[in-house]
């Protein structure tokens, strides 16, 4: 078989949610982001899981994304779309009940004229300024948008991961303060706020990352393995080069095994020459560049001929392999190619 397999551990996935529900303060409800098919996990799947597990509002980021939740998880949990009420989505967010997070003026006013009476949020902007009504604009119309009942306001903080950074207690004191003396429960964490204690989790919370394994949970349980066949497996002799450009040469008489994956699935060019690969616990160095479909690994060391060479797994997470590529575990993630072959376990 040549086609890679990524494992996806649904209950470590439900008991990271689990997790991060506890630590939110009692009050407050757990929902769970799963924007982007899950984090390129499979969104339908993905729900179930947390849908059994006790979850019911989710957040995904375009209509689309929601109409095909509902379609997957039934009339029960809410959804709320955080690109909010485009063009074009009026019919999907009515006839699918979806909860728009709306993010302007211009958003408010198109909600309120083609679905009257039907659910929304408000998405406030406390200085991310990426989404989000600013402070004047919301000033300008909270009186008209709080008469028609909004379901939720929110914010998005910018630097949850830095815990000691400045932005934090300021975007937390702005939320207050646009929304003292609001009935509509309000929403200011995701994994990373609701790390930062219960100041910031008020009614709702929405950790995303941190239900896949990711940081900035530390004591997350890792969600994903990512295991990738071996093509074939040849010796050189001292001097011979490896892949494209000849990047690496072997310095000794050395076994390379060539394995069934590339940049068209997700693993950077820039993991050339320098991630690691895993037989079991030992590990494998990957020599000369990432190609399209390929990637070359030193077994030399290896007593047995290996049948498949783990990249991501126990010994080396989503943030472990991230932190090679110089980026972030989203990324590696979401960027997981759709040849792998998925197979969901728990």
């Amino acid at each position: 078989m040549g086609t890679a397999t990524l494992e996806i551990d649904l209950t470590a996935l439900t008991g990271n949610w689990q997790a991060l529900d506890a630590l939110s303060a009692p009050s407050t409800v757990t929902a769970a982001v799963v924007k982007a098919d899950g984090y390129g996990l499979g969104a339908e799947r993905v729900a179930r899981a947390l849908l059994r597990a006790g979850v019911r509002q989710f957040f995904v980021a375009l209509a689309e994304e929601g109409a095909a939740l509902r379609n997957a998880l039934g009339r029960e949990p809410d959804i709320f779309v955080l690109s909010g009420h485009m063009p074009g989505d009026t019919d999907m967010i009515g006839d699918l009940d979806l909860t728009p997070c709306l993010n302007s003026v211009e958003q408010l006013t198109r909600h309120f004229e083609a679905l009257p009476g039907t659910g929304f949020a408000i998405q406030l902007d406390t200085g991310m300024n990426r989404l989000g009504l600013e402070p004047a604009e919301w000033a300008a119309v909270r009186d008209i948008a709080l008469t028609q009942q909004p379901n939720l306001i929110m914010s998005h903080l910018a630097c949850a991961d830095e815990p000691e950074h400045p932005m934090n207690a300021y975007q937390l004191d702005l939320f207050r303060e646009l929304t003292e003396g609001v009935d509509a429960p309000r929403s200011l964490a995701a994994t990373g706020g609701i790390l930062l204690g219960p100041d910031y989790h008020f009614d709702l919370t929405r950790p995303g990352i941190g239900l896949y394994g990711g940081a900035p949970f530390a004591d997350a349980q890792p969600v994903v393995r990512l295991s990738l066949p071996v093509i074939q497996v040849r010796e050189i002799e001292a001097g011979e080069s490896v892949g494209y450009g000849c990047t690496w040469e072997a310095e000794k008489p050395s076994r390379i095994a060539t394995v069934a994956a590339g940049y068209a699935d997700g693993l950077h060019r820039v993991l050339s020459n320098q991630a690691m690969l895993y037989h079991g616990t030992t590990r494998c160095p990957m020599v000369g560049r990432v190609s399209m479909d390929l990637i070359t690994v030193d077994v030399t060391h290896l007593t047995e001929t290996p049948v498949a060479l783990d990249i991501l797994s126990q010994e080396q997470t989503v943030d472990d392999l991230a932190e090679v590529a110089g980026t972030i575990g989203y990324e590696v993630l979401t960027g997981l190619g759709p040849r792998y072959g998925r197979r969901y376990v728990g």
